[in-house]
């Protein structure tokens, strides 16, 4: 009964504040989250810690969001993140993971199956599918082709990918680490 008070409670002062909970009683958002007004949730969306969302956003159904930081104009699909940021104007998903100090800037596009691990992801780059990307620095304006690897790890020690403005990686090619692609 304390749970559903609570519930109701924390829902009811974000929809008075402007957020549109499409399906209140299926939707879990903890107590210390903040978001922006004309942000519309869909139901089964879980928003906990520390989440801060912008305004306009719009989260898609069976999405997980735990101490993330959200800009303004963000569309959320069916993705999880976690310990990450994801700058204004930009997509996630469907099915994408973000984790563990991630940074996607602004007008970025990352969509179905994407995975990402302590990496800068710059402005107005794409990573449409099939993808892992952890522990990289990419740059603005980068289009990452389906099933692209940054191979990290090597059994002992992890290292940095990077990848600098403008460069196009195609489908299906391994970065292995430590690498620098112009």
């Amino acid at each position: 009964d304390a749970e559903a008070w609570m519930k109701h409670h924390i829902n009811r002062k974000h929809m008075l504040n402007g957020v549109t909970l499409i399906d209140p009683e299926h939707t879990y958002i903890g107590p210390d989250v903040e978001i922006g007004c004309d942000t519309v949730i869909y139901p089964n969306v879980f928003l906990q810690g520390e989440t801060k969302i912008g305004s306009n956003v719009e989260i898609l159904p069976n999405s997980f969001l735990r101490n993330a930081i959200i800009g303004d104009d963000v569309l959320i699909d069916s993705s999880k993140i976690v310990e990450s940021s994801v700058d204004a104007h930009t997509t996630i998903g469907p099915m994408s993971h973000l984790r563990n100090q991630t940074h996607i800037h602004e007008n970025c596009r990352i969509g179905n199956f994407v995975e990402f691990k302590n990496s800068d992801f710059g402005d107005g780059s794409k990573c449409a599918h099939l993808t892992y990307i952890g522990d990289s620095d990419f740059g603005k304006k980068i289009n990452v082709g389906c099933g692209v690897v940054t191979v990290n790890y090597d059994g002992k020690s992890k290292y940095r990918t990077v990848v600098k403005d403008g460069a196009f990686i195609g489908s299906n090619c391994n970065l292995i680490a430590p690498v620098t692609i112009g």
